[in-house]
């Protein structure tokens, strides 16, 4: 509100006022790539010409340019070259809950501190919290402001007393009676104690009382917002007993999911009534049921606020979660797989960016399933002391569904967009399942699916229906997906190329270079690779899932690549690449070198046509595999082709 009340005041005293308001709730704007990407917005259409410096580049991405993992990277030179153009007017940037700035919220911090300057005025608000503070390094160039200080709590109250004056306006049971009015003025300016958040909540429980009720009701609110959270929690549990337990349900599987749940996913989740004309009006009823700790906003359910999140999670958890929260996990888990089982089928065959969704939405009620259902078994088996494993047994419920409906998932993951997350998700699969001795045939199909899914990642998340075409025809004769989902493999293919019998050590196959690659090198955590090409970019990637994190526009080929042993920087003949600001060059720290491993057993031979292991020749490389460069990491190697492709595989050291 404070905030509010600002750029109120500078729209009528400045030229250019942007700003953007966080919501650890809401994961659309919780992100420091959300807080760019809005704040890029609103000074575009403020200042149009500035448009110039995004066009050259979403001519070349399109809007993967503000959605992919690399647009962090992408937004922060665009916004660096903004500011430093001479034609930008002076500009205030203002953010809103810099706390709630869930993800990335360092690099945000940091981004602030270093791109204040004659051109732009940053004004930020937070909880008060240390780390946040310190970040931001306040020094004479910056003016800190507690309104914890006793002269700066009196102008919150007086901002809180206008604002209690506009919501009384809003109730139009009292509206004509001026003596009960200021009555209930006088209430709530006495119990609000400088917090908005009571306000918009008391008003909510005032809109739904009669005239007489209205005093009575403000009588009985609490002071401490923790203590109308539990007036609230009071409220459920006098329900009548089926309400009370829907209501529990509902808030359980709010809490535990990753992000706000569609209408129809938390009517499927929570195992709402279904026999129902309009299930969005029915799901609706449910959450209003809530009290005011949720709201609905385009068909989402979010938390009104992180503070009656972290009421639910902690002092509430007994009550929402009897039996723990990885009952929770398990409802989602079992849930999910049971829609998926009803839902996915093998759909139209169109790529994946002309996919349009249709006024009835096919996926609505499982796309989150489809996204989350192996990291919701993950956190049951974390969380939980209940038995998870009957769903792992040979012939479980996690084995029925790969065998019946893996070629259906894959296709869903494409029109959804989360082919990475699905490569991800099978390789935490494969970890859980491991080891099992009553599980040896899931385990066997968990690793071919998982090698499917790899090796055919990029025709699939570009063509959904590729997965029943190239994904089957160039799969091993004796891949276990390719021979329980042979009836799906197109008839008028006639001759089929002749194929290997087992998968090849390649476990996947980077697409995204132009050129030449001259150089590759893996990350000291293992989990990137950095590869440089002859079309001038250096891509690093996720060494698993294969998907492209940054793409930095060099300016030259690069021959020679390395990470230092933080990972925050690359070595190259040109200099040193800090990867968090790739607009730049820099000088590392003193002390700090490049990160040179040894290795002992997995090589290339000096001809590049074999894999070695212990100078053994282990795998002969077709010419179309023949290394321009590579690197080594343990028993991970990659290779850089000619053809611009990045090769990753996997060797064993048991050879037989």
């Amino acid at each position: 509100m404070l905030l509010c009340g600002i750029i109120n005041e500078l729209t009528a005293k400045t030229d250019l006022l942007v700003y953007f308001f966080c919501q650890a709730t809401d994961s659309r704007i919780n992100s420091a790539t959300a807080v760019l990407r809005g704040l890029l917005y609103l000074l575009i259409d403020q200042q149009p010409s500035l448009v110039s410096h995004i066009r050259k580049k979403y001519d070349h991405a399109g809007k993967a340019l503000f959605e992919d993992a690399n647009s962090w990277v992408v937004l922060s030179e665009i916004f660096i070259n903004i500011l430093q153009d001479p034609s930008l007017n002076s500009t205030y940037f203002i953010i809103d809950a810099l706390d709630e700035c869930v993800t990335d919220l360092l690099k945000l911090l940091d981004f602030i501190v270093h791109r204040s300057s004659s051109h732009g005025k940053w004004i930020v608000s937070s909880r008060n919290e240390a780390h946040i503070e310190q970040r931001l390094r306040l020094d004479d160039s910056g003016t800190r402001l507690s309104l914890e200080l006793k002269e700066n709590a009196m102008q919150v109250s007086r901002a809180v007393d206008a604002y209690i004056d506009y919501c009384l306006s809003e109730l139009t049971q009292i509206r004509h009676n001026n003596l009960l009015r200021e009555s209930v003025r006088e209430n709530m300016q006495r119990k609000a104690n400088g917090t908005f958040l009571w306000v918009s909540l008391v008003i909510r429980e005032l809109k739904e009382a009669l005239s007489w009720e209205v005093l009575q009701v403000l009588d009985e609110v609490p002071v401490e917002l923790k203590d109308v959270y539990r007036r609230m929690m009071s409220r459920i549990k006098g329900l009548w007993r089926q309400r009370s337990e829907l209501c529990r349900q509902v808030l359980s599987i709010i809490i535990a999911a990753y992000r706000p749940l569609h209408l129809q996913e938390l009517n499927v989740l929570s195992s709402l009534p279904t026999q129902v004309q309009n299930i969005n009006q029915s799901t609706t009823e449910i959450v209003r049921m809530c009290g005011s700790f949720l709201t609905i906003q385009n068909n989402k359910v979010y938390l009104i606020h992180q503070s009656a999140k972290d009421f639910l999670s902690e002092e509430a958890s007994p009550g929402i979660f009897p039996r723990g929260i990885g009952d929770a996990h398990q409802s989602i888990f079992t849930r999910s797989l049971q829609v998926m089982t009803r839902k996915l089928q093998r759909d139209m065959d169109i790529p994946s960016e002309q996919v349009e969704q249709p006024d009835s939405d096919p996926l609505a009620a499982s796309r989150y399933s489809c996204i989350y259902w192996i990291d919701h078994l993950c956190d049951w088996s974390h969380n939980s002391s209940t038995d998870y494993s009957v769903n792992l047994q040979d012939g479980g419920a996690v084995d029925n569904f790969i065998r019946k409906k893996y070629l259906y998932w894959l296709e869903a993951l494409s029109l959804n967009k989360s082919m990475s997350k699905g490569v991800i998700s099978m390789a935490k699969l494969e970890a859980l399942v491991q080891g099992r001795a009553d599980a040896s045939t899931l385990i066997e199909v968990v690793r071919d699916a998982r090698r499917f899914i790899m090796s055919h990642k990029w025709a699939i998340e570009n063509s959904p229906l590729q997965a029943y075409v190239s994904a089957l025809v160039f799969s091993p004769t004796r891949s276990l997906i390719r021979d329980l989902f042979k009836r799906e493999e197109p008839d008028w293919i006639t001759i089929k190329p002749a194929m290997e019998d087992k998968w090849s050590p390649c476990l996947q196959t980077l697409e995204g270079h132009s050129d030449y690659v001259r150089s590759v090198a893996f990350s000291h955590d293992s989990a990137r690779l950095a590869s440089a090409s002859s079309d001038s970019t250096v891509k690093v990637w996720d060494a698993s899932s294969g998907e492209c994190l940054q793409t930095l526009s060099i300016g030259k080929a690069l021959n020679t690549i390395s990470f230092d042993i933080t990972d925050s920087y690359l070595h190259t003949e040109i200099g040193i690449i800090n990867i968090s600001a790739p607009s730049s060059l820099f000088t590392l720290p003193t002390g700090s070198e490049p990160y040179n491993p040894k290795y002992q057993s997995l090589a290339l031979s000096s001809d590049g046509i074999w894999i070695t292991y212990d100078s053994e020749n282990l795998v002969w490389l077709p010419s179309e595999y023949r290394p321009s460069c590579s690197a080594v990491l343990e028993k991970t190697i990659g290779i850089g082709v000619g053809t611009g492709r990045v090769w990753i595989c996997k060797v064993h050291s048991d050879t037989s």
